[in-house]
């Protein structure tokens, strides 16, 4: 399995102040940086190599850390393309690089569940991941009668990941509001998700029909996939709660 992190991401304002870069990956965060614990857990989980995409300073840090740094494109889809090429023939393990909390032991679950299908992305519930991580920022996502938390790794089959590129891609680009990702399911399910009645199985369903994939959610999954640093409050709250132990 190749294990790729995409390292790209700029932030600016109080957070770009508080890491002292623009650059997310590489905030301070224990001994090391972000980046370090999606490392570590991609070695955990059985990648054989890790490409990571970022730029200059990314390349600076992980050099020694990884098999290979891919040269950044100015443009986050574009980086994505990157990241699921780099998989080639070999089954692909995508991960964010600011998942603070994120373990070793939760992405070789992760992959372990994930085994069999084409792709999955994993879940967490609301309740684990509020007793998880207790007055934290909210994560959580409704989907018909289920609440859950969305995970920021995604486990693809070998031959897989470039035949979902484009919508991989635009999938990326409206990942942060719910109504455009629905608008790309098409009408059936945006019906359902204005309704409040899209549920997790008609999503799966809908990547069978479209692409004559298995995409499964792995259900009950550990919420560290699924905390990651959105804004200053986010990382704000990790620093306390690393502190704490």
């Amino acid at each position: 399995m190749i294990a790729a992190i995409t390292a790209g991401g700029r932030v600016a304002g109080p957070l770009a102040a508080a890491i002292g870069t623009d650059v997310k990956a590489l905030a301070p965060f224990g001994a090391g940086r972000l980046i370090d614990r999606s490392i570590a857990a991609a070695r955990a989980a059985g990648a054989r190599r890790i490409s990571v995409i970022g730029g200059t300073e990314v390349r600076a840090h992980c050099a020694a850390l990884v098999d290979d740094v891919i040269d950044e494109a100015e443009d986050g889809r574009e980086n994505l393309r990157l990241a699921i090429e780099s998989g080639g023939a070999e089954p692909l393990l995508l991960l964010a690089s600011d998942l603070p909390f994120v373990s070793s032991e939760a992405a070789e679950e992760f992959v372990a569940r994930a085994s069999g299908s084409d792709l999955a992305l994993p879940l967490a519930t609301e309740a684990d991941y509020a007793r998880a991580y207790p007055g934290a920022p909210p994560h959580v996502t409704r989907l018909g009668r289920e609440r859950v938390a969305n995970g920021s790794v995604v486990y693809f089959a070998p031959g897989v990941a470039p035949r979902v590129l484009e919508i991989a891609q635009r999938l990326f680009v409206a990942r942060k509001s719910l109504l455009r990702m629905a608008l790309l399911l098409g009408p059936a399910l945006l019906l359902r998700f204005l309704t409040n009645r899209l549920e997790i199985a008609h999503v799966e369903r809908r990547a069978n029909q479209l692409f004559g994939i298995d995409a499964r959610a792995v259900r009950n999954a550990s919420p560290s996939l699924c905390f990651d640093i959105d804004g200053i409050e986010d990382y704000r709250y990790a620093l306390e709660r690393a502190a704490q132990g």
